[in-house]
């Protein structure tokens, strides 16, 4: 189920969201905890492939026991991994992928040396085994042993969210492959087990890896290295993952606007740093707390349930625009069922570590509420006077820009500002420019900023709206073309006064010869939670979720950073959120005194 080639649970709610309202509680509870398992997949999949280097012999050299040296070791690869990502997966994608099918084949071939061994285990492929042990008296903790094995069963959530990563038909072409080698490794790790479960060599061992014990003493090294590999890419897709979720939530308003670049040509291969050093400082921060890849698989899976129930929710919806809804309705209560089992017997994991991913995946969704319903909330309030029609001030932007007794504030004042149909922009725009100490400018710019698919698009147009110092600019940039607003604005300006549509603006001092173009002045407008005018009529919740929002909206990408305006001349305002005037009723005169020597006079409120 993919939206314009996009997995994951935002790119599945995206094509039911207009099912039902109550949808995205099962979208934003489901995209917390996919973005937690971000943090854990990473830690635990490296940490327990390093393990495999204790005791191990490379030459002259023997690796120790030591658990703080396998930290260390995981620590620069986890930081190594976290470092690369700036450079793109689409170059990572292609030295992997080879690494990736020589992995599974190795899963493979030692999994069916040591099922040759004992090929009576293929009886467990029957359900009947797994009904017995689940009921035995020998099992002692109940349906909570599939909380032990559940995770065997994951993987298939990061491959959906990295689909716009893969591609649909590699995810179908290589499943077979993925499939079959996982079973038959599993399949030979459970005979070895068998044929070793009396050696008195394991008898005092407690931290016994079958993986690696069942793989000749020569291989165990290689082993080691392949396993490294293969742990770093299934890193790699939960964190390139994280990045389309991140970026899909961003569309659809769940999550603060961040910066996002494209290493490569591919739209949908994304790279976005606050995203991926918050992952590297959290990823890292689990694998010290934690310490061993034991303890942090006991903290894995709860996070992961809760994906697997809440996109099952949202497929329940899905399905029934393709199939009839009883089919539909079964398909997602089988498959329910089983994930439903699967969360109650890892809640167990929670007071082994299970809290610490329930604490992240909950401050997640904490932002995410804040933002999307702190955003509905504000349009609640926000009334139709908070949106003007420009074409109403064209005369007074005029005469202002004619009013040689006000000082000239720029020659270009421009405004980053999104004009809706019918030429609608925020009132904030306009109190702006002539409410807040006028400001007097040759040319008042209203540009806005629209990203289109094509890499390295740039084109724009140009509304004058039937005068000559007012312009509508729409820029069209694509998803390659870094924002430099200020560096298109210069050569727009050149363009105009060559076709005669602009006055020339020759500056009277300037360092470059022949120059055409004046000063700019980019203004931004920052809005404010604290408006007291009409504070006492906001509820004490929406104060609580409008305020985060705009919190949570001043502290990530600054629209002087989106813009590329580093170097340009910024001034940045505040400004109420809603701008509304009302009359307080309980204000009354108390008195007037007039002091006219030493008389003095008193006017009393009637």
């Amino acid at each position: 189920a993919d939206n314009k080639r996009e997995g994951g649970i935002f790119a599945l709610y995206a094509l039911v969201r207009k099912n039902s309202k109550w949808l995205i509680w099962p979208a934003l509870i489901g995209g917390a905890a996919i973005l937690a398992d971000g943090t854990l997949t990473p830690a635990v999949t490296v940490t327990s492939a390093i393990e495999g280097l204790k005791k191990q012999h490379l030459g002259p050299v023997v690796f120790s026991n030591s658990q703080h040296n396998v930290l260390i070791i995981t620590t620069v690869v986890l930081l190594v991994l976290f470092i690369i990502q700036r450079f793109g997966t689409g170059v990572i994608g292609k030295s992997f992928g080879p690494v990736m099918i020589f992995w599974f084949g190795f899963l493979a071939v030692f999994g069916i040396v040591n099922l040759i061994n004992y090929p009576m285990i293929l009886k467990a492929i029957s359900p009947y085994y797994a009904i017995k042990i689940l009921f035995s008296p020998v099992n002692k903790v109940g349906i909570f042993i599939l909380g032990s094995v559940f995770l065997a069963t994951t993987g298939a959530e990061a491959l959906y969210s990295d689909m716009g990563h893969v591609g649909r038909k590699n995810i179908y072409a290589t499943w077979p492959l993925v499939y079959g080698a996982l079973f038959l490794n599993y399949l030979g790790q459970g005979a070895w087990v068998i044929n070793h479960a009396q050696d008195d060599a394991f008898k005092r061992m407690s931290d016994i890896n079958p993986f690696y014990e069942m793989l000749p003493g020569h291989w165990r090294l290689f082993g080691f290295v392949v396993a490294t590999l293969a742990a770093i890419i299934a890193s790699q897709a939960l964190i390139t993952g994280s990045y389309t979720l991140v970026d899909e939530a961003i569309g659809l308003k769940f999550l603060p606007r961040l910066v996002v670049k494209h290493p490569s040509n591919v739209k949908n291969q994304i790279y976005i740093a606050d995203v991926n050093w918050i992952l590297c400082a959290v990823t890292l921060g689990v694998v010290w707390y934690f310490q061993s890849s034991q303890h942090m698989e006991a903290a894995y899976g709860l996070a992961i349930t809760v994906t697997m129930l809440m996109t099952t929710v949202l497929l329940s919806e899905f399905l029934t625009t393709k199939l009839n809804r009883p089919l539909a309705l079964t398909i997602a209560t089988f498959f329910g069922a089983i994930e439903t089992i699967f969360l109650v017997a890892s809640l167990v994991k929670f007071i082994h570590g299970g809290y610490l991913t329930l604490l992240i995946m909950l401050a997640i969704l904490y932002v995410m509420w804040v933002w999307y319903f702190g955003n509905k909330r504000r349009e609640h309030y926000e009334r139709a006077s908070e949106y003007v029609s420009l074409l109403d001030y064209r005369d007074q932007l005029a005469e202002l820009s004619a009013d040689e007794q006000i000082p000239l504030f720029t020659t270009n004042l421009v405004y980053m500002t999104k004009i809706k149909g019918n030429y609608h922009i925020k009132r904030n725009t306009m109190y702006s420019i002539l409410d807040k100490d006028p400001k007097r400018a040759k040319v008042y710019w209203f540009v806005t900023v629209n990203e289109t698919n094509v890499p390295y698009e740039s084109n724009y147009t140009v509304d004058m709206l039937g005068t000559k110092n007012i312009v509508n600019v729409q820029l069209y940039l694509g998803f390659r073309k870094e924002q430099s607003v200020g560096v298109y604005l210069h050569q727009i300006v050149d363009n105009l006064v060559e076709q005669g549509v602009l006055e020339p603006q020759v500056p009277k001092y300037s360092t470059m010869k022949n120059r055409k173009v004046g000063g700019f002045k980019f203004v931004i407008i920052n809005e404010q939670p604290a408006d007291l005018v009409v504070s006492d009529q906001l509820k004490a919740l929406d104060k609580r979720l409008i305020g985060g929002r705009i919190y949570l909206q001043n502290i990530t990408a600054s629209p002087v950073k989106w813009y590329g305006l580093e170097f340009s001349n910024v001034v940045e305002e505040s400004t109420p959120l809603f701008i509304a005037r009302r009359k307080d009723e309980y204000l009354v005169q108390r008195g007037i005194i007039h002091a006219v020597g030493d008389r003095q006079s008193k006017h009393h409120e009637l």
